[in-house]
């Protein structure tokens, strides 16, 4: 019996009810975990009962060498990059730890790492986390990590912080281009298949519109990565925006201070609310309130919004008010 390649609704679909049974596999395994461990153990161990349970999932179904659910409800197949043979055990195996093991473990490193560098950052390498439980797989990569990072200098700390951002956000982009890629080729749906090489053909004999199916998805695929195009750009834009509000403020921050009588006494309304002194350098936001410079500037650089009022606003839009009494 000739087989043909998956459409991508079919994979779609197949990918949709294999999440609805894990889904369902999850929700049983943290009930039953919480019942008898209790609310305090199941909060520190629930991403590797997750795990457990995606990992127990694939291995009865795609490592034992049986479709997923999913595949079977859409009636397709897995196949290797010849598309004449199963997939090999070796393959299989690799397809589910890539699918299941690698995003987790993933997470873990990058959250772990941003939450070590935040604390060193603002300057608090000395609270002590609780003890944690020495099998606790996270604990371990927690304490790895916060030996590697003991090692770094504040500068190199500091310039972490931003790389690791871009990691974050690379990884996202790198999902949303391979979905826009899948929508246009229909080869693959996740990337743990992409990199094991492991693609469907369906079983039952074919539908008429396959080819109609395939040109709407690669127009979907498109629009996708036009969409995809605009955000970068508008990010980088954002970025740079940053930059040179950031320059701004190195440049003017250590401007002289504004020479005023002694015995004129600064009013109420002279003051910034932010440093709780005499204004020097008054800088206007774009909706209308005055606060100094360095203080405003350095504001923005954690949020671009007015203290006062929580307008939203770009850091370039400030006025540095010259001469002004």
């Amino acid at each position: 019996m000739p087989l043909l390649p998956a459409n991508q609704p079919q994979l779609i679909r197949a990918s949709q009810k294999d999440e609805y049974y894990q889904n369902c596999l999850r929700n049983n395994a943290n009930e039953a975990f919480q019942t008898f461990a209790g609310s305090k153990r199941w909060l520190q161990w629930r991403k590797e009962i997750e795990l457990v349970s995606d990992l127990a999932y694939y291995g009865l179904t795609t490592f034992a060498g049986y479709q997923t659910l999913g595949e079977e409800y859409c009636s397709i197949v897995q196949v290797d990059p010849t598309k004449r043979r199963v997939p090999s055990r070796a393959r299989r195996g690799a397809l589910v730890l890539l699918h299941s093991f690698l995003p987790y473990l993933l997470d873990k490193l990058l959250v772990c790492l941003e939450n070590e560098l935040q604390a060193e950052h603002v300057g608090s390498p000395g609270a002590q986390s609780p003890p944690a439980s020495r099998w606790n797989p996270a604990a371990c990569l927690r304490a790895r990590i916060r030996g590697a990072v003991g090692m770094l200098t504040e500068a190199q700390k500091r310039a972490l912080l931003p790389v690791l951002f871009a990691v974050q956000q690379g990884v996202t982009i790198l999902h949303r281009i391979h979905v826009a890629l899948f929508y246009i080729n229909g080869a693959f749906y996740h990337l743990g298949k992409r990199a094991a090489g492991v693609s469907y053909l369906r079983v039952h004999g074919g539908a008429g519109d396959h080819q109609a199916i395939r040109v709407s998805y690669r127009l979907l695929g498109l629009v996708s990565m036009l969409q995809l195009g605009l955000t970068l750009a508008l990010q980088l834009n954002n970025f740079r925006q940053k930059q040179r509000a950031r320059q701004e403020w190195k440049r003017h921050r250590n401007l002289p201070s504004s020479v005023r009588p002694v015995e004129a006494p600064a009013s109420r309304t002279s003051r910034c609310i932010l440093c709780l002194e005499e204004r020097r350098h008054s800088t206007t936001t774009p909706c209308g309130h005055l606060f100094c410079w360095e203080c405003i500037t350095e504001w923005c650089n954690t949020k671009a919004e007015c203290p006062l009022c929580r307008e939203k606003f770009q850091p370039q839009r400030l006025v540095y008010l010259r001469n002004y009494k």
